[in-house]
């Protein structure tokens, strides 16, 4: 057993330590919200907060996590979530959705660290995150609604 914090709340995982961290959350402890897009952390699907840095769960693996804080969509919180949250659903952002908790992870990261983003800003943030639905426009138009929302 190896014990890890998620989303708050100590856990015993009872994977191999090599497992990736994005099937402990899905298939052992139930917390789907996190997807599986490429398992080469090059689509964003899988984007958690690894002591509050956006991390790709496909391949970080539960032994890299010993003493880290996990936050998984489920659990975000605070006015910088609530104010993407509000915009994703203002601007219509998702169309089939599977992307959106990995985008959703990133813009939040972004406007932690950026109250006032750019473009450039944006693009940099973002660009490792794929819409297979190119909701791309809108993404960057909830970004630009949550920063104004927050300011």
């Amino acid at each position: 057993m190896t014990e890890i914090m998620v989303n708050g709340s100590r856990k015993a995982v009872s994977s191999d330590p090599d497992t990736p961290l994005l099937w402990v959350l899905r298939d052992e402890l139930g917390l789907v919200g996190t997807k599986y897009g490429c398992g080469i952390a090059a689509c964003g699907a899988c984007t958690i907060f690894v002591d509050g840095q956006p991390s790709r769960s496909c391949q970080t693996m539960v032994s890299d996590i010993a003493g880290s804080k996990i936050t998984t969509i489920e659990a975000v919180t605070g006015p910088v979530a609530d104010a993407v949250r509000e915009a994703w659903i203002s601007q219509n952002v998702a169309q089939c959705g599977y992307c959106q908790s990995g985008q959703i992870m990133s813009a939040i990261a972004l406007l932690q660290g950026n109250k006032a983003p750019s473009d450039d800003d944006i693009d940099a943030a973002m660009s490792g995150n794929i819409c297979r639905c190119a909701t791309y426009g809108r993404i960057r138009a909830a970004i630009f609604a949550a920063s104004k929302a927050m300011a």
